[in-house]
Formats: C-alpha cells, structure tokens, sequence
C-alpha cells in the first residue's frame, strides 16, 4: 500500500469518526432540549422574578437579587393562583386525622342559667290593723314567721269605746223608736269600725259586747308582729303583716348584656339547688331598673309558683331562662381557634388548600357556636388538626400577613444601626454590603434597603462608605431612615 493511500485512508476514518461525533451530538442534544422545554412547559408561564427573602418586590427579569446574595426564582402562573393558603397532600391530611365540617345555619334558643334567691312576693302582703284603742287580752300568734291560714284567730282585743255605742243601739230597740233612729245608730256604729259581728251578738245578747276577735284575712306567713299580749293598742296600729306563699320572687344577678334581651313574660324553669329532683315554673315579672356598677349586672324579678308551699325565703334556685330562637350561622365549637386576642379558624377553599381567617363568634348553645362575622354559610372549616395546619401557616407568614384589625395600636418599629460599602444606588432602594447587624442576629452580608422616596439620599453613590439606619417596613422588608457617609480614617 502507498504512502497516498494510507494517507487517504486516515482522512476518510477522521471524517467518519467527526461524523458520527457530530451526529451522536445532535442526536444527544435533541432529548436533552426536548426535556428542558418539558419542564418549562410543566412549570407554565413565568410571570415574575423576586427574591424568596423579600416575596413582595417583583422584577420582570432574571438577575441578582438587590436585597440579597442571591439569584431571583422565577414565579410561574401555576404557583401564583394561591398566595394565602397552606397545602396539605391527602396523605398527610389522613395520617392527622384532619376533619373537616360544614359551617350552617341553626336554630338558637336564647338560654341562659342564673341564680336566684327567694323573696316574698310584697304584691301578697297583707296588713291586720285595729280601728280603735283598747288592749290585747289574748294572743294566739306569738311569733314571726307562723304559717297561718285564712279565718285563724290571731289575737282577742278588749275595745271599752264600742260599749257606748252599742248599749245607746240597744236602748233605742227597747224604747220601740221609729226604725230611723234605730238605723242611724248602726251607720254610727259602722264608721267606728264595730265589726257587724259583733254587733249581731250585743243584740242577741241583750248587752253591749266589747272584746272582738281578730282573724286572718289571708293565708300566708306572719312577717311582722307588732304586738304582745296585755299591749294596749291604738287606731291604726298594725299589729300583723301577712306575707301570702302562693306565689314567690326568685331575684337573680342577670349581666346587662344578657338583661337587654329579656322581656317581661319569658318563662323560666326553676330547680331547686338542694334537691334537683324539685322543679317549679314560673315567669318574668320585671328587670329592675338598678345597675350594680361593680358587677354590672341587674336584678331580674321571676314570679314562681308555689302553691305546693314548698318554697320559702332564702332558698336558691337554679333558674334557667329560655327566650325566643334566632337562625344563625353555627360551627362545632372544636373548630374555633381561641389565641386571646382573635378568634379564628382554618377554611379549606375550593382549590383545597387551607387559610387561617379571623372571625366573630357569639353565643356557645351546646357544643356549637354561633359566628357572627367572618364566615358564609356552606363554607368548610377544618374541626381537628386545625393546630397542625395553623403552626404550618404561621411558619410560612401566612397568619402574620393577614390584615390587623382597625382596632389594634399601631406598633412603632424599631430603628437598627450598621456600617458597611454602598454597591449600587437604584431609584428604589440602596444595595449595601454592611457588616455584622448586633440588633438582628444578623452576619455580615449585601443586601438592598429600600428608599422612603426616589430622590432620597441623593449624594449616595457606589463604593462610598456609609453609617446607615433602618427599620423593618416597605416593599423590600426593611427601609433606610438615614444614610451618612464615614469619614475616612474613621474606626469601623
């Protein structure tokens, strides 16, 4: 073989093996693009870059973060639909046992239990009076607190004024006067008060009758007794007060909040608090108009039934007030998420992700609660596991990017103080590679501050040595309040 053929020989192998490269190259590079194009289309569209450090500043193009030593992660269209809420797999959700229930719509009976002592009822007191002087000369109630019943003798008065009166009747019926005279005589007697009995039995008798008995216009209790036996008397005087038992006051402490919805004639169930076993029923007579201003509450006047006469003055009952029902919006009461300043709970929207939501929630009926604000009927909310979810949420900022409520103080944030060398100066913020900040925790790094205002800190260029001041706040996380340049020489 010659040396031009072997030389024609080793081209035609180069040519070959530089074929093959370039098409084992193309071949190779083909799946390898066709993948790469894969995963972009799988993320979808990118609609901006930011910093994971500072989410809420956007940039429309890659590059390096201002804020941070770092590259901008794109954010696709996929992964911007819900900012808000925390995604739990199905797998987890079952491993926790999470569960979710349906907020809805119930009637509520506006209840509410309070303690009551009882009271007589002063509308059945009755007053036992003599119209005449005289004296007692016998007493058969000698104590406060009797039970007496309607007709029973109480005491026996002597009167010696209605003698004179009477003999005077007497003495005309002998003497045969004209019936006008005789009648002139009783209405004499009757507005001096002779009891009609007693002058029945003067004229049956022949003689005038002066000890009367007294007895009970009603049945009931002897609250008061005003008189002992041989004690003179004299008109007006009251010398018994009946308290009548059919019927008693049972006075309960109600909370105005709670007293604004009562009305007069609300029934209420009564049990007495020694022995349950003992329920009476009863009424709303009225709330008394008197606000106890250290307990804030007022006194409820409830009318019970006691005919039975089983209840006296100074037992408790347990009263138990029932109202007119109110639709309203209900949940479990495991649902609610109490952190002593806000009320809240975990929602599963319908992307099935979860999100925190403060809410307004009012009476607890049973183990249910009613919401007030916050919620829509149909809406579910997370009844267990909802802690696990919540301690998710707040790790990602989602419960401290929620709005704070009109009501809550405004909270100055403070101010920290570092040094460092200015990178870059753009209109909205200042790039600065600072040293350790003590104030934070934080190590030396570059990152950006915002500006309070595009033509702030206008003498501020790059490579200058600045003392800086700065504060949590604006779109970057934390925005300079004062740039001052260093002095050279000066000690770091």
């Amino acid at each position: 073989m010659t040396t031009r053929h072997t030389t024609l020989i080793a081209l035609l192998g180069i040519a070959l093996a530089a074929g093959g490269f370039f098409a084992g190259r193309r071949m190779a590079s083909t799946p390898m693009a066709s993948a790469a194009e894969a995963m972009a289309s799988s993320n979808g569209k990118v609609l901006y870059w930011h910093d994971p450090m500072v989410p809420a500043q956007r940039f429309d193009k890659p590059g390096k973060s201002p804020f941070m030593d770092m590259q901008l992660v794109p954010v696709y269209a996929q992964d911007a639909g819900d900012t808000t809420g925390v995604t739990v797999s199905a797998a987890v959700q079952q491993n926790l046992g999470i569960r979710v229930v349906t907020v809805h719509r119930a009637d509520l009976p506006f209840t509410f239990d309070a303690l009551g002592t009882v009271q007589f009822d002063e509308r059945l007191d009755v007053a036992v009076q003599t119209r005449v002087a005289g004296y007692v000369e016998h007493l058969a109630v000698r104590a406060p607190m009797e039970r007496v019943r309607k007709g029973q003798a109480l005491a026996t008065v002597f009167a010696p004024e209605w003698l004179g009166p009477q003999n005077e009747l007497l003495a005309l019926k002998r003497s045969n006067v004209s019936p006008d005279l005789v009648a002139a005589a009783r209405d004499r007697m009757r507005a001096l008060s002779i009891p009609a009995e007693l002058v029945r039995r003067s004229e049956e008798a022949g003689t005038a009758q002066a000890r009367f008995t007294v007895t009970a216009p009603a049945s009931g209790v002897v609250a008061e007794l005003g008189i002992r036996e041989g004690a003179a008397v004299t008109p007006g005087m009251t010398m018994f007060r009946i308290a009548g038992l059919e019927k008693v006051w049972a006075v309960a402490e109600i909370p105005e909040a709670q007293a604004l919805r009562l009305s007069r004639g609300q029934k209420v169930a009564a049990t007495l608090q020694a022995d349950a076993s003992q329920t009476f029923s009863g009424a709303l007579q009225e709330i008394l108009p008197e606000v106890n201003a250290a307990t804030r509450t007022l006194k409820a006047r409830f009318e019970v039934d006691n005919r039975a006469g089983k209840l006296t003055p100074g037992m408790l009952l347990s009263l138990q007030v029932a109202g007119p029902k109110t639709t309203s919006l209900v949940l479990p009461s495991e649902a609610v998420i109490r952190t002593g300043k806000r009320v809240m709970v975990m929602v599963r929207k319908d992307n099935g992700t979860f999100e925190p939501r403060a809410v307004s929630v009012g009476r607890d009926v049973g183990e249910e609660t009613e919401i007030l604000q916050g919620l829509s009927e149909g809406e579910q909310v997370v009844a267990s596991g909802q802690f696990l979810i919540d301690s998710e949420a707040s790790l990602r900022s989602v419960v401290g990017s929620m709005a704070v409520p009109a009501s809550a103080p405004a909270m100055t944030p403070a101010v920290h103080v570092g040094e460092g060398k200015v990178e870059s100066v753009t209109a909205e913020a200042v790039t600065i590679s600072h040293g350790p900040i003590t104030s934070l925790q934080w190590p030396s790094m570059t990152m950006g501050f915002g500006k309070p205002d595009p033509h702030a800190f206008a003498d501020v260029k790059p490579g200058d040595r600045v003392r800086f001041e700065f504060k949590e706040g604006g779109p970057s996380g934390y925005a300079l309040v004062k740039v001052q340049p260093v002095p050279a020489g000066a000690k770091p």
